[in-house]
Protein backbone atom coordinates (compact mmCIF):
# COMPACT_ATOMS: atom_id res chain seq x y z
CA UNK A 1 0.00 0.00 0.00
CA UNK A 2 2.79 2.42 0.93
CA UNK A 3 4.67 1.64 -2.26
CA UNK A 4 1.52 2.31 -4.29
CA UNK A 5 1.03 5.68 -2.60
CA UNK A 6 4.70 6.51 -3.06
CA UNK A 7 4.51 5.68 -6.76
CA UNK A 8 1.38 7.80 -7.16
CA UNK A 9 2.98 10.72 -5.30
CA UNK A 10 6.14 10.63 -7.41
CA UNK A 11 4.11 10.43 -10.61
CA UNK A 12 1.79 13.29 -9.76
CA UNK A 13 4.08 15.62 -7.79
CA UNK A 14 7.43 15.18 -9.50
CA UNK A 15 6.93 18.47 -11.34
CA UNK A 16 8.09 21.45 -9.17
CA UNK A 17 5.48 23.66 -10.87
CA UNK A 18 2.71 21.37 -9.64
CA UNK A 19 4.08 21.41 -6.10
CA UNK A 20 4.19 25.21 -6.14
CA UNK A 21 0.61 25.39 -7.37
CA UNK A 22 -0.56 23.05 -4.61
CA UNK A 23 1.32 25.03 -1.97
CA UNK A 24 -0.25 28.31 -3.13
CA UNK A 25 -3.77 26.83 -3.15
CA UNK A 26 -3.38 25.17 0.26
CA UNK A 27 -1.88 28.32 1.77
CA UNK A 28 -4.71 30.53 0.51
CA UNK A 29 -7.34 28.02 1.63
CA UNK A 30 -5.85 27.83 5.15
CA UNK A 31 -5.71 31.61 5.41
CA UNK A 32 -9.34 31.95 4.34
CA UNK A 33 -10.53 29.15 6.62
CA UNK A 34 -8.72 30.13 9.82
CA UNK A 35 -8.41 33.90 9.39
CA UNK A 36 -11.33 34.68 7.08
CA UNK A 37 -13.28 36.40 9.84
CA UNK A 38 -10.38 38.61 10.88
CA UNK A 39 -9.47 39.45 7.31
CA UNK A 40 -13.05 40.01 6.15
CA UNK A 41 -12.65 43.79 5.52
CA UNK A 42 -9.47 43.10 3.56
CA UNK A 43 -11.15 40.38 1.49
CA UNK A 44 -14.20 42.57 0.78
CA UNK A 45 -11.90 45.38 -0.30
CA UNK A 46 -9.95 43.01 -2.58
CA UNK A 47 -13.16 41.87 -4.29
CA UNK A 48 -14.37 45.44 -4.78
CA UNK A 49 -10.97 46.57 -6.06
CA UNK A 50 -10.95 43.65 -8.49
CA UNK A 51 -14.33 44.77 -9.86
CA UNK A 52 -13.47 48.47 -9.94
CA UNK A 53 -10.15 47.91 -11.70
CA UNK A 54 -11.90 47.78 -15.07
CA UNK A 55 -13.29 51.37 -14.97
CA UNK A 56 -9.95 52.56 -13.59
CA UNK A 57 -8.17 50.92 -16.54
CA UNK A 58 -10.56 52.64 -18.96
CA UNK A 59 -9.78 56.02 -17.41
CA UNK A 60 -6.05 55.31 -17.64
CA UNK A 61 -6.50 54.82 -21.37
CA UNK A 62 -8.02 58.31 -21.53
CA UNK A 63 -4.84 59.78 -20.09
CA UNK A 64 -5.68 60.08 -16.39
CA UNK A 65 -3.12 59.11 -13.80
CA UNK A 66 -3.93 56.17 -11.54
CA UNK A 67 -4.47 58.23 -8.38
CA UNK A 68 -7.06 60.48 -10.03
CA UNK A 69 -8.81 57.56 -11.73
CA UNK A 70 -8.94 55.55 -8.49
CA UNK A 71 -10.34 58.51 -6.56
CA UNK A 72 -13.02 59.27 -9.16
CA UNK A 73 -14.14 55.64 -9.46
CA UNK A 74 -14.27 55.21 -5.70
CA UNK A 75 -16.30 58.42 -5.22
CA UNK A 76 -18.80 57.31 -7.86
CA UNK A 77 -19.07 53.84 -6.34
CA UNK A 78 -19.55 55.15 -2.77
CA UNK A 79 -22.15 57.62 -4.07
CA UNK A 80 -24.07 54.82 -5.76
CA UNK A 81 -23.98 52.71 -2.59
CA UNK A 82 -25.22 55.64 -0.50
CA UNK A 83 -28.04 56.19 -2.97
CA UNK A 84 -29.10 52.56 -2.65
CA UNK A 85 -28.79 52.67 1.16
CA UNK A 86 -30.81 55.89 1.51
CA UNK A 87 -33.50 55.16 -1.07
CA UNK A 88 -33.96 51.38 -1.20
CA UNK A 89 -33.02 50.10 2.25
CA UNK A 90 -35.49 52.23 4.30
CA UNK A 91 -38.39 50.94 2.18
CA UNK A 92 -37.19 47.34 2.52
CA UNK A 93 -36.74 47.79 6.27
CA UNK A 94 -40.25 49.23 6.71
CA UNK A 95 -41.79 46.42 4.73
CA UNK A 96 -39.83 43.84 6.72
CA UNK A 97 -41.11 45.32 9.99
CA UNK A 98 -44.65 45.42 8.57
CA UNK A 99 -44.39 41.78 7.54
CA UNK A 100 -43.32 40.78 11.07
CA UNK A 101 -46.19 42.77 12.62
CA UNK A 102 -48.70 41.21 10.20
CA UNK A 103 -47.54 37.66 10.86
CA UNK A 104 -50.11 36.94 13.64
CA UNK A 105 -53.06 37.95 11.45
CA UNK A 106 -51.60 36.02 8.51
CA UNK A 107 -51.22 32.95 10.72
CA UNK A 108 -54.82 33.29 11.94
CA UNK A 109 -56.04 33.50 8.36
CA UNK A 110 -53.96 30.48 7.44
CA UNK A 111 -55.38 28.46 10.33
CA UNK A 112 -58.94 29.40 9.36
CA UNK A 113 -58.25 28.36 5.78
CA UNK A 114 -56.66 25.10 6.94
CA UNK A 115 -59.68 24.37 9.16
CA UNK A 116 -61.95 24.88 6.17
CA UNK A 117 -59.93 22.39 4.14
CA UNK A 118 -60.08 19.89 7.02
CA UNK A 119 -63.86 20.17 7.17
CA UNK A 120 -64.08 19.85 3.39
CA UNK A 121 -61.51 17.06 2.91
CA UNK A 122 -61.27 15.13 6.21
CA UNK A 123 -59.86 12.09 4.41
CA UNK A 124 -56.71 13.99 3.39
CA UNK A 125 -55.99 16.25 6.39
CA UNK A 126 -56.31 15.09 9.99
CA UNK A 127 -57.51 17.45 12.72
CA UNK A 128 -54.73 16.37 15.09
CA UNK A 129 -52.16 17.56 12.54
CA UNK A 130 -53.67 21.04 12.64
CA UNK A 131 -53.67 21.00 16.47
CA UNK A 132 -49.99 20.06 16.41
CA UNK A 133 -49.25 22.96 14.06
CA UNK A 134 -51.15 25.37 16.31
CA UNK A 135 -49.20 24.21 19.37
CA UNK A 136 -45.92 24.69 17.55
CA UNK A 137 -46.94 28.22 16.58
CA UNK A 138 -47.88 29.02 20.17
CA UNK A 139 -44.46 27.84 21.32
CA UNK A 140 -42.83 30.06 18.70
CA UNK A 141 -44.74 33.09 19.98
CA UNK A 142 -44.29 32.56 23.72
CA UNK A 143 -42.32 34.83 26.04
CA UNK A 144 -39.08 32.91 25.87
CA UNK A 145 -38.95 33.18 22.12
CA UNK A 146 -39.65 36.90 22.35
CA UNK A 147 -36.72 37.22 24.76
CA UNK A 148 -34.53 35.28 22.35
CA UNK A 149 -35.63 37.64 19.60
CA UNK A 150 -34.62 40.58 21.80
CA UNK A 151 -31.18 39.05 22.23
CA UNK A 152 -30.92 38.74 18.47
CA UNK A 153 -31.76 42.43 18.15
CA UNK A 154 -28.96 43.26 20.58
CA UNK A 155 -26.62 41.17 18.51
CA UNK A 156 -27.82 43.05 15.43
CA UNK A 157 -27.07 46.35 17.15
CA UNK A 158 -23.54 45.14 17.79
CA UNK A 159 -23.27 44.19 14.13
CA UNK A 160 -24.15 47.80 13.26
CA UNK A 161 -20.91 48.85 14.94
CA UNK A 162 -19.04 46.34 12.80
CA UNK A 163 -20.82 47.74 9.76
CA UNK A 164 -19.64 51.25 10.65
CA UNK A 165 -16.06 49.97 10.85
CA UNK A 166 -16.49 48.36 7.43
CA UNK A 167 -17.85 51.61 6.03
CA UNK A 168 -14.60 53.35 6.99
CA UNK A 169 -11.99 50.65 6.39
CA UNK A 170 -13.25 49.09 3.16
CA UNK A 171 -13.35 52.27 1.00
CA UNK A 172 -9.91 53.24 2.34
CA UNK A 173 -8.47 49.83 1.49
CA UNK A 174 -10.11 49.84 -1.95
CA UNK A 175 -8.53 53.21 -2.72
CA UNK A 176 -5.04 51.99 -1.85
CA UNK A 177 -5.53 48.72 -3.74
CA UNK A 178 -6.52 50.66 -6.85
CA UNK A 179 -3.94 53.41 -6.47
CA UNK A 180 -0.92 51.22 -5.60
CA UNK A 181 -1.89 48.09 -7.55
CA UNK A 182 1.46 47.55 -9.29
CA UNK A 183 3.50 48.21 -6.15
CA UNK A 184 1.41 45.79 -4.07
CA UNK A 185 1.59 43.05 -6.71
CA UNK A 186 5.37 43.35 -7.01
CA UNK A 187 5.74 43.25 -3.23
CA UNK A 188 3.53 40.15 -2.88
CA UNK A 189 5.63 38.21 -5.41
CA UNK A 190 8.43 37.97 -2.86
CA UNK A 191 6.32 35.54 -0.83
CA UNK A 192 5.59 33.22 -3.78
CA UNK A 193 8.12 30.66 -5.10
CA UNK A 194 9.81 31.58 -8.37
CA UNK A 195 8.76 28.41 -10.22
CA UNK A 196 5.14 29.49 -10.53
CA UNK A 197 4.56 29.19 -14.27
CA UNK A 198 1.75 26.65 -13.79
CA UNK A 199 0.08 28.86 -11.19
CA UNK A 200 0.39 31.83 -13.55
CA UNK A 201 -1.22 29.77 -16.33
CA UNK A 202 -4.18 28.90 -14.08
CA UNK A 203 -4.53 32.54 -13.00
CA UNK A 204 -4.53 33.84 -16.57
CA UNK A 205 -7.20 31.30 -17.47
CA UNK A 206 -9.37 32.23 -14.49
CA UNK A 207 -8.84 36.01 -14.32
CA UNK A 208 -11.24 37.05 -17.07
CA UNK A 209 -13.72 34.30 -16.25
CA UNK A 210 -13.95 35.36 -12.60
CA UNK A 211 -14.39 39.00 -13.59
CA UNK A 212 -17.08 38.12 -16.14
CA UNK A 213 -18.88 35.96 -13.60
CA UNK A 214 -18.92 38.57 -10.82
CA UNK A 215 -19.89 41.37 -13.21
CA UNK A 216 -22.61 39.20 -14.76
CA UNK A 217 -23.93 38.16 -11.35
CA UNK A 218 -24.20 41.80 -10.20
CA UNK A 219 -26.04 42.72 -13.41
CA UNK A 220 -28.33 39.70 -13.01
CA UNK A 221 -29.17 40.67 -9.42
CA UNK A 222 -30.07 44.22 -10.47
CA UNK A 223 -32.16 43.18 -13.50
CA UNK A 224 -34.09 40.40 -11.74
CA UNK A 225 -34.61 42.51 -8.62
CA UNK A 226 -35.91 45.54 -10.54
CA UNK A 227 -38.13 43.53 -12.90
CA UNK A 228 -39.57 41.51 -10.00
CA UNK A 229 -40.27 44.65 -7.99
CA UNK A 230 -42.01 46.34 -10.91
CA UNK A 231 -44.13 43.24 -11.54
CA UNK A 232 -45.05 42.90 -7.85
CA UNK A 233 -45.88 46.62 -7.67
CA UNK A 234 -48.08 46.43 -10.78
CA UNK A 235 -49.89 43.44 -9.24
CA UNK A 236 -50.22 45.50 -6.03
CA UNK A 237 -48.60 42.71 -4.01
CA UNK A 238 -47.81 43.65 -0.44
CA UNK A 239 -44.14 43.99 0.54
CA UNK A 240 -43.21 44.41 -3.16
CA UNK A 241 -39.83 46.04 -2.46
CA UNK A 242 -38.83 43.43 0.12
CA UNK A 243 -39.83 40.51 -2.10
CA UNK A 244 -38.17 42.14 -5.13
CA UNK A 245 -34.88 42.42 -3.25
CA UNK A 246 -35.16 38.81 -2.08
CA UNK A 247 -35.84 37.66 -5.65
CA UNK A 248 -32.80 39.56 -6.92
CA UNK A 249 -30.55 38.15 -4.21
CA UNK A 250 -31.87 34.64 -4.82
CA UNK A 251 -29.79 34.38 -8.02
CA UNK A 252 -26.69 34.20 -5.81
CA UNK A 253 -27.54 30.56 -5.10
CA UNK A 254 -28.02 28.72 -8.41
CA UNK A 255 -31.09 26.48 -8.59
CA UNK A 256 -31.64 26.57 -4.81
CA UNK A 257 -32.20 30.33 -4.42
CA UNK A 258 -35.18 30.51 -6.78
CA UNK A 259 -36.83 27.62 -4.95
CA UNK A 260 -36.32 29.20 -1.52
CA UNK A 261 -37.65 32.64 -2.45
CA UNK A 262 -40.74 31.18 -4.15
CA UNK A 263 -42.18 30.12 -0.78
CA UNK A 264 -42.49 33.59 0.83
CA UNK A 265 -43.82 35.06 -2.43
CA UNK A 266 -46.48 32.36 -2.69
CA UNK A 267 -47.41 32.69 1.01
CA UNK A 268 -47.77 36.49 0.87
CA UNK A 269 -49.86 36.24 -2.31
CA UNK A 270 -52.02 33.51 -0.78
CA UNK A 271 -52.68 35.45 2.42
CA UNK A 272 -53.46 38.57 0.39
CA UNK A 273 -55.74 37.07 -2.27
CA UNK A 274 -56.33 33.44 -1.35
CA UNK A 275 -56.93 30.97 -4.19
CA UNK A 276 -58.00 33.51 -6.80
CA UNK A 277 -57.16 34.65 -10.37
CA UNK A 278 -54.79 37.28 -8.96
CA UNK A 279 -52.82 34.56 -7.16
CA UNK A 280 -52.58 32.56 -10.38
CA UNK A 281 -51.51 35.59 -12.43
CA UNK A 282 -48.82 36.48 -9.91
CA UNK A 283 -47.34 32.99 -9.80
CA UNK A 284 -47.51 32.74 -13.61
CA UNK A 285 -45.69 36.06 -14.03
CA UNK A 286 -43.11 35.10 -11.41
CA UNK A 287 -42.55 31.79 -13.21
CA UNK A 288 -42.04 33.65 -16.51
CA UNK A 289 -39.42 35.90 -14.85
CA UNK A 290 -37.56 32.87 -13.54
CA UNK A 291 -37.78 31.13 -16.93
CA UNK A 292 -36.44 34.18 -18.78
CA UNK A 293 -33.64 34.47 -16.24
CA UNK A 294 -32.54 30.87 -16.64
CA UNK A 295 -33.01 30.54 -20.40
CA UNK A 296 -32.24 34.02 -21.75
CA UNK A 297 -30.45 36.28 -19.27
CA UNK A 298 -28.00 33.75 -17.81
CA UNK A 299 -26.76 32.49 -21.24
CA UNK A 300 -26.20 36.09 -22.36
CA UNK A 301 -24.37 37.25 -19.22
CA UNK A 302 -22.35 34.08 -18.65
CA UNK A 303 -21.55 33.02 -22.20
CA UNK A 304 -17.81 33.06 -21.36
CA UNK A 305 -18.20 31.14 -18.10
CA UNK A 306 -16.78 27.67 -17.68
CA UNK A 307 -19.32 24.98 -18.50
CA UNK A 308 -20.09 23.14 -15.28
CA UNK A 309 -22.63 20.40 -14.72
CA UNK A 310 -25.52 21.39 -12.39
CA UNK A 311 -24.49 18.62 -9.96
CA UNK A 312 -21.03 20.19 -9.59
CA UNK A 313 -22.55 23.66 -9.17
CA UNK A 314 -24.88 22.51 -6.37
CA UNK A 315 -22.04 20.58 -4.72
CA UNK A 316 -19.82 23.68 -4.91
CA UNK A 317 -22.55 25.83 -3.33
CA UNK A 318 -22.93 23.35 -0.46
CA UNK A 319 -19.19 22.90 0.15
CA UNK A 320 -17.97 26.48 -0.18
CA UNK A 321 -21.11 27.91 1.43
CA UNK A 322 -20.52 25.65 4.42
CA UNK A 323 -16.91 26.80 4.65
CA UNK A 324 -17.26 30.56 4.08
CA UNK A 325 -20.95 31.38 4.39
CA UNK A 326 -22.43 34.00 2.06
CA UNK A 327 -19.11 34.72 0.37
CA UNK A 328 -18.62 31.02 -0.25
CA UNK A 329 -22.04 30.83 -1.91
CA UNK A 330 -21.32 33.91 -4.03
CA UNK A 331 -17.97 32.58 -5.23
CA UNK A 332 -19.02 28.93 -5.47
CA UNK A 333 -19.02 28.86 -9.27
CA UNK A 334 -15.67 30.72 -9.68
CA UNK A 335 -14.10 28.41 -7.10
CA UNK A 336 -15.50 25.35 -8.85
CA UNK A 337 -14.17 26.74 -12.13
CA UNK A 338 -10.80 27.22 -10.45
CA UNK A 339 -10.77 23.57 -9.40
CA UNK A 340 -11.59 22.57 -12.97
CA UNK A 341 -8.85 24.85 -14.36
CA UNK A 342 -6.28 23.33 -11.97
CA UNK A 343 -7.27 19.83 -13.05
CA UNK A 344 -7.02 20.79 -16.73
CA UNK A 345 -3.64 22.49 -16.29
CA UNK A 346 -2.14 19.75 -14.11
CA UNK A 347 0.80 17.97 -15.78
CA UNK A 348 -0.39 14.72 -17.34
CA UNK A 349 1.41 11.40 -17.33
CA UNK A 350 2.73 10.07 -20.66
CA UNK A 351 0.14 7.28 -20.73
CA UNK A 352 -2.64 9.83 -20.18
CA UNK A 353 -1.37 11.91 -23.09
CA UNK A 354 -1.35 8.81 -25.30
CA UNK A 355 -4.90 7.91 -24.26
CA UNK A 356 -6.04 11.47 -25.00
CA UNK A 357 -4.45 11.37 -28.47
CA UNK A 358 -6.14 8.04 -29.19
CA UNK A 359 -9.55 9.45 -28.16
CA UNK A 360 -9.05 12.50 -30.39
CA UNK A 361 -8.10 10.31 -33.34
Amino acid sequence: MLSLLSKWYKARFSDPQAVTLVMIIIGLALILYFAGGLLAPLLVALVLAFLLEWPVAQMLRLGMNRSTAASLVLVLFVGLMLLVALVLMPSVWRQGVALISDLPSMIDKGLITAQGYINQYPQFIAADQLDSMVNQLKKMLDTQHLLDFGKQLLGYSASLLVLMVYAILVPLLVFFFLKDKDTLIQGSKRFIPTNRDLARKVWYEMHQQIFNYIRGKVIEIIIIGVVSYLFFAIMDLRYAALLGVLTGLSVLIPYVGATLVTLPIALVAFFQWGISPEFGYLMLGYGIIQALDGNLLVPILFSDAVDLHPVFIIAAVLVFGGLWGVWGVFFAIPLASLVKAVINAWPKLPEEEEAKDIQQD
